[in-house]
């Protein structure tokens, strides 16, 4: 993929993601844009650094991630994958790649990918609250040129926030106030904590973080921390 024509296809399909007003439009707009790259496999998902788990919500899983053409609980899979757990550690986007062998499934990050197996192109989403998704992308034999990297980039941004936007928005008609002690969980946070942290900051167990944050998205009508993060910012009940 030659420089110019990465630039004016990722540009192209960029501008129709945003503007789509359905999930299942980001999706044909991301299958058409990959598949000449070799791209048949996605995740994408909001994140936290603040979270255990990292994963938030799932917005998208499709393709044979495993190769076996069986059912498995991939969404389990997503959220424990040490693919998954890297984007904490960088702010790039990076390429990957899973072999199986007589010790199970060995996960790499890589410059390039190359041999058998499953190779891939994981791209972190960060926003003014630091980490906030990630778009993978994967299949057997991929472009890992530099040009589709950044193009890749470009078009998983763009899904992200426009996925976000459809399925993020808040669902109850009315914003509820928050308790002092909710402000102070989400503030904390706001500012990247984990929830172990803030736990022990405020003597609490992080079920009862994990409680307070429950609370939280369901009185601002909102289904991931992230969002109420954003809401309770906008609303004024906590301070950027």
């Amino acid at each position: 993929m030659s420089n110019s024509v990465a630039v004016e296809a990722a540009f192209r399909s960029a501008i129709v993601i945003e503007g789509a007003r359905t999930v299942a439009a980001i999706e044909k707009e991301v299958r058409a844009f990959s598949a000449p790259l070799g791209y048949d496999r996605f995740v994408l998902f909001s994140a936290s650094a603040a979270r255990d788990e990292v994963v938030e919500s799932i917005y998208w899983l499709e393709g044979d991630w495993f190769s076996t053409g069986e059912p498995v609980d991939a969404e389990t899979y997503v959220r424990h994958c040490p693919v998954t757990r890297h984007i904490l550690e960088t702010h790039e986007p990076f390429f990957w790649t899973k072999t199986t062998g007589a010790e199970g499934e060995l996960y790499r990050v890589v410059h390039v990918p190359q041999g058998h197996g499953i190779h891939g192109l994981q791209v972190p989403v960060f926003g003014p609250l630091g980490l906030e998704g990630a778009m993978s992308l994967g299949g057997e034999r991929i472009d890992a040129s530099p040009q589709a990297r950044l193009a890749l980039k470009l078009i998983a941004e763009a899904a992200f926030l426009a996925a976000r936007t459809l399925l993020e928005a808040p669902v109850g008609d009315g914003i509820g106030a928050l308790s002092d002690r909710e402000r102070e969980v989400l503030a904390w946070t706001a500012a990247g904590r984990r929830q172990a942290d803030i736990a022990a900051t405020l003597g609490l167990s992080e079920r009862t973080v994990e409680n307070h944050l429950r609370r939280i998205r369901k009185r601002l009508g909102v289904t991931t921390t992230a969002q109420a993060v954003r809401v309770a910012i906008r609303t004024g009940e906590i301070v950027a």
